[in-house]
C-alpha cells in the first residue's frame, strides 16, 4: 500500500534508527548551504531517512524553493559515506543540470553531466565514473535511449548504483503538464534496479492524478509487479512570497503598452513569458527600442547564448528576459523579482510551475498575467501538433518493418508525410511503447505487437481541454488566486493568501498611458518579415518520383522574399489569423484585399531594400483564395506602376499540398504542378532578365514558392522576389 501524506502531516517511516544519520545529514546540510545555523525544512530529513536509512522508493512533491535538491545531494553523500555507489540523476533541462552541478560542487559533491552540450567531455566523464571518482552523474532522459549509453555504460552503472533520482518527475506522467516520452523509459530502468537501491522522484507540480501515476511507476519491479512501498511526501504548495494578479486588457497593443509603461517599476529583474517565439522576439525588440534592457530567450536561442542570457539575468544585467517556455524548469535565480505572462499558458499547473521561478529567497515577488483573446487558438495549435495519430504511427511502423535494417530520421522523413519534430516525437512514443528502438544507424522496428491506444489519447485530450477551461476560470475567478492554483494541484489545505488582487485588490496599475499605447501600436504595426529561400532539395526525393537532390542551382532558386507578418505575431498576426482561419464557423470568405492590409503591404515594399527593383508582377494560382491573391498582385502592380503579367497555370488541377507534412512530401505535392503559359513566357522574354515580384497569400514550407520560382526562371525570368501576406510560425 502506498504511503502518502496529507500536505500537513508527515508520513512515518519504519523505525530502524541510525543514531548518527541525523547528525551526519545536518553537518552536510550546513556545508551545502554555507550556514552554521541551517536546519531542515519540515519533511527534508524524513525524506533523507527514508532513502538512506531504509532504502525506500520515495516521491517528494514540494513547492519550488523547499529544497528538493538538498535531499538528493545529501542522500548521495550519505550513501557514499556508507560504502554505496554513485547517484544517477535524470534531469530534463540543460539549465537545470548546470545549476545542479554547480550546487553539488559547492557542497563537495563530485558531480558531472552528460548531455548534448558537452559531447567532447563524455569520454573523460565515463573514465571518471569507471574509476569511481564521481558521486553524482546527471543525464537527460533522452540519454537513456542513446544506444552506446544504454547498452555499454548504463548496465555497469546500474550494477553499482547507490541512488536513482528522477527530477521534475511530473514529466513521467501522461497527465503531467510537461510530459516527455523519454521519461517513460525510467519505469523500465526502475524495474531493473537491485532491491537495495533507493529511488527518489521529485516535483513541485503534481496533482493527485499525476502522483498516482508516478507512484505506480516507482513501485514497479522486473516481473511487472508493484512493490506497494512508495513513500510519498506532499507539502503545502501555496507560495507566501508571491503576489498574484490578472489584468485583462482589450488588445495586444494595450498589453504591450502596459509593459512599455510599467515593466521598469516592477521589483528587481524578472521574466516576461510569451506563448510563441515570434511574440517573444517582437516584444523584446519593442521594449529594447524603448530603452528597457531586455533580451529574447526562445527555442531558437543557441546553447552558448542561452548560458550568456541566464547569467545576465542572474547578475541583474537586464531588467528581464522575454522568454518562451524554453526558459523554465531548472532556471534558478532565488531573488527573481517578478514574472509577467503576455498570454496565458494552457493549464494552471504549467502556470504555477513558471511563476514558481520568482520569490524563492525573497519576502515578496510580483506575478501578473496579461491574457490575450488569441490564447486558446495557440493552445489548440500546440496540442494538435503534439498528439500522434494512428495513421502516422502505422505509416512509420510499415516503413521501418519493410526496411530490413535501421533507418535514419532523415531517410524516414522522406518516406512518411511527417515533419522532423513530430516524427522524432512519434518515434520516441513508439519506442517507449516497445514498437521501435533506436540503434546504431537510426531506428528499427522491434517486431513487437503494437496497438494505437485511442482511449488513452482521448483521455489525455479531454484532460488537456479541462486544463484549458481551468486556466480560463483562473483568469476570471473572484476567489484567492494562490488558493485556486494550489487547489488545482490538489492541495486541499490552501487558505486565502491575503495578497493577490482578489484578496487585497489590484496592486498593479490598470491604466495604460496614451504615449505608451502609441509606441506599442507603432511596434505592433511594424510590417515585414523575411522569407528565406529554399537552397537545398530534401533527402530522398527520387523515392517520391522527383529526380532532384543536393543544392538547388542558383539560376533556378528564388531570392529572399518578404511576408507582411507571421501568423503568430502579436500585431498583424491577429488580423491575419482571422483572415486565414480554416473553413467553418468564423471563416472569412474569399474576397479582395482590404485597404488596411493593402497599405501595410505597400509599406513592406517601400522598406524592402532589394538589389534591383522588380519590373513586373506574377501571382501563384490559389486554390482557396483566388480573389485575394489576384487583387493583392494587381494592387501591388498598380502601386508600383508595374505590369501584372497574370498567374501561373496549374495543368492538372490545383496543387494538392496542404499545410503540414514534412518537407519531402510538401515538395512532391507541388512538383510540376505549375506551368508558365505561352503569353507569360513571351512577356518574361521581353523583360530581358529583369526581376519579377511573385505574389501568394500564405507561405508555410516555402516549396510552392520554390517550385513556382524555378518555373519562372527556367522560362527566362530574372531574379524572382516572393511576396506573401502571411508566414506560418
Amino acid at each position: 500500500m502506498t504511503s502518502s501524506s496529507s500536505p500537513t502531516t508527515l508520513p512515518a517511516v519504519p523505525a530502524t534508527p541510525d543514531p548518527r544519520l541525523h547528525e551526519d545529514a545536518l553537518e552536510l546540510l550546513r556545508a551545502l548551504t554555507g550556514r552554521d545555523d541551517a536546519a531542515f525544512h519540515p519533511g527534508q530529513f524524513e525524506a533523507v531517512e527514508a532513502l538512506v536509512g531504509h532504502g525506500r522508493r520515495a516521491l517528494v512533491v514540494q513547492r519550488t524553493g523547499w529544497g528538493k535538491s538538498a535531499v538528493y545531494f545529501l542522500s548521495a553523500l550519505l550513501l557514499r559515506a556508507r560504502g554505496r555507489g554513485p547517484t544517477l540523476i535524470v534531469s530534463p533541462l540543460l539549465a537545470l543540470m548546470r545549476d545542479q552541478v554547480a550546487a553539488a560542487e559547492r557542497a563537495g559533491v563530485r558531480a558531472a553531466a552528460i548531455n548534448s552540450a558537452n559531447a567532447t567531455e563524455w569520454g573523460e566523464i565515463a573514465a571518471r565514473l569507471e574509476a569511481d571518482e564521481l558521486d553524482v552523474l546527471l543525464v537527460s532522459p533522452e540519454r537513456l535511449n542513446n544506444p552506446v549509453f544504454r547498452e555499454q555504460q548504463l548496465p555497469r552503472l546500474v550494477a553499482r548504483l547507490g541512488l536513482l533520482v528522477v527530477d521534475e518527475a511530473h514529466c513521467i506522467s501522461d497527465w503531467g503538464h510537461d510530459f516527455r516520452p523519454d521519461y517513460r523509459r525510467i519505469r523500465d530502468l526502475i524495474a531493473r534496479l537491485p532491491a537495495r537501491v533507493p529511488v527518489l522522484a521529485t516535483t513541485a507540480t503534481a496533482n493527485e492524478r499525476v502522483v498516482a501515476d508516478v507512484e505506480e511507476q516507482l513501485g514497479v519491479r522486473l516481473d511487472g509487479s508493484g512493490t506497494g512501498e512508495v513513500f510519498t511526501l506532499r507539502g503545502p504548495l501555496s507560495r507566501a512570497s508571491l503576489r498574484l494578479g490578472v489584468l485583462r486588457l482589450p488588445t495586444a497593443t494595450a498589453r504591450l503598452g502596459w509593459l512599455l509603461e510599467h515593466l521598469g517599476s516592477l521589483p528587481g529583474s524578472g521574466i516576461v513569458y510569451t506563448l510563441t517565439i515570434s511574440a517573444a522576439e517582437d516584444t523584446a525588440q519593442a521594449l529594447a527600442a524603448a530603452g528597457i534592457p531586455v533580451r529574447a530567450y526562445t527555442g531558437r536561442t543557441d546553447q552558448a547564448e542561452r548560458e550568456e542570457l541566464e547569467a545576465a539575468l542572474k547578475n541583474n544585467e537586464v531588467k528581464a528576459l522575454v522568454a518562451t517556455s524554453a526558459l523554465g524548469m531548472g532556471f534558478d535565480k532565488p531573488d527573481l523579482g517578478f514574472v509577467v505572462h503576455l498570454g496565458a499558458p494552457s493549464s494552471p499547473v504549467a502556470y504555477y510551475q513558471q511563476v514558481g521561478r520568482a520569490g524563492r529567497a525573497t519576502d515578496s515577488a510580483d506575478v501578473l498575467l496579461l491574457p490575450g483573446a488569441e490564447d486558446r487558438q495557440i493552445w489548440e495549435y500546440f496540442a494538435t501538433a503534439s498528439m500522434p495519430t494512428e495513421h502516422k504511427a502505422e505509416a512509420v511502423l510499415a516503413e521501418l518493418g519493410a526496411a530490413g535494417g535501421p533507418l535514419s530520421v532523415a531517410v524516414l522523413e522522406s518516406r512518411v508525410d511527417l515533419r522532423r519534430s513530430p516524427l522524432e516525437l512519434l518515434l520516441k512514443v513508439l519506442a517507449v511503447e516497445g514498437a521501435v528502438e533506436r540503434v546504431q544507424g537510426g531506428w528499427q522496428a522491434t517486431g513487437a505487437p503494437w496497438r494505437y491506444d485511442a482511449e488513452r489519447y482521448g483521455r489525455i485530450g479531454a484532460a488537456r481541454t479541462a486544463e484549458q477551461d481551468a486556466m480560463l476560470e483562473y483568469e476570471t475567478t473572484d476567489r484567492c488566486r494562490m488558493q485556486f492554483l494550489a487547489r488545482q494541484l490538489d492541495d486541499t489545505t490552501a487558505e486565502p493568501c491575503g495578497r493577490c488582487d482578489t484578496c487585497a485588490g489590484a496592486w498593479y496599475p490598470t491604466a495604460v498611458d496614451e504615449t505608451a499605447t502609441r509606441s506599442a501600436g507603432a511596434a505592433l504595426t511594424r510590417v515585414g518579415t523575411v522569407v528565406e529561400p529554399r537552397a537545398q532539395w530534401p533527402t530522398g526525393m527520387p523515392r517520391l518520383g522527383v529526380e532532384v537532390k543536393g543544392r538547388i542551382p542558383e539560376g533556378e532558386r528564388a531570392e529572399e522574399g518578404r511576408a507582411l507578418a507571421r501568423l503568430t505575431d502579436l500585431g498583424w498576426g491577429n488580423r491575419l489569423r482571422e483572415l486565414f482561419r480554416p473553413g467553418g464557423e468564423g471563416a472569412v470568405a474569399d474576397g479582395p484585399v482590404d485597404q488596411a492590409l493593402g497599405r501595410a503591404c505597400v509599406q513592406v515594399l517601400a522598406e524592402w531594400q532589394w538589389p534591383a527593383r522588380p519590373a513586373a508582377v506574377v501571382s501563384v494560382p490559389s486554390r482557396s483564395r483566388p480573389q485575394l491573391v489576384r487583387s493583392l498582385a494587381e494592387g501591388m502592380a498598380a502601386v508600383g506602376h508595374l505590369p501584372y503579367l497574370g498567374a501561373l497555370e496549374v495543368p492538372e488541377g490545383h496543387p494538392s499540398g496542404g499545410h503540414g507534412g514534412n518537407s519531402a512530401y510538401r515538395l512532391a505535392a507541388v512538383w510540376e504542378k505549375f506551368r508558365v503559359p505561352p503569353e507569360l513566357a513571351a512577356a518574361l522574354e521581353e523583360l530581358r532578365g529583369a526581376p519579377v515580384l511573385l505574389v501568394d497569400d500564405l507561405v508555410d514550407s516555402r516549396w510552392t514558392l520554390a517550385v513556382a520560382a524555378r518555373e519562372l526562371r527556367r522560362a527566362g525570368a530574372g531574379p524572382v522576389l516572393p511576396f506573401v501576406l502571411a508566414a506560418q510560425g
